[in-house]
């Protein structure tokens, strides 16, 4: 796969050599993505100098189990949160000992799940200045929706890396 082919579109190649830059690592956390962001980031040569690994954790008890969200957060709103989102980043950061990670959760379709309409995204950041989730109402078609979340998850850490200072 192709890093456009996986949504990465340059921002992949961006996010590494920042991070190769300041000596910083990055774990991810997929679930509608689904190894999307991780494929994107290990089509880029050297990938390996910052990114440590990923969790696919596509079902919701995984979320639970592997990255540590709240059992009751999930019960009461289900995998599609922007809290969620967070706590995966943070669960997956934590695991993996990386000083940056994201995490993709939503609906990519073709049907509403947990009462959440097709195309709601949440990115999640964690890092040593703390997190953050991205709201996102994407349109398209599941692959569409799909690596417009890897694109955004992206930008979202190059932002969040250009305003710490790299």
């Amino acid at each position: 796969m192709s890093e456009a082919a996986a949504g990465g579109s340059g921002d992949a190649a961006r996010v590494l050599a920042a991070l190769k830059a300041g000596g910083a690592t990055l774990a991810v956390a997929e679930s509608l993505t689904g190894g999307l962001l991780a494929a994107a980031l290990v089509a880029v040569p050297g990938a390996s100098a910052a990114f440590r690994g990923s969790v696919t954790a596509y079902a919701t008890e995984l979320k639970a189990s592997v990255l540590g969200v709240d059992e009751g957060l999930l019960d009461v709103h289900g995998p599609v949160h922007p809290v969620v989102a967070r706590q995966m980043a943070e669960g997956v950061r934590r695991l993996l000992g990386a000083d940056w990670a994201l995490a993709t959760t939503g609906v990519a379709g073709p049907d509403r799940q947990d009462g959440q309409d097709v195309g709601t995204v949440y990115v999640g950041l964690a890092g040593p200045t703390g997190t953050e989730a991205l709201p996102l109402r994407l349109s398209g078609g599941r692959d569409t929706i799909r690596l417009g979340s890897v694109d955004a998850a992206l930008g979202l850490l190059l932002r969040r890396l250009a305003a710490d200072g790299g």
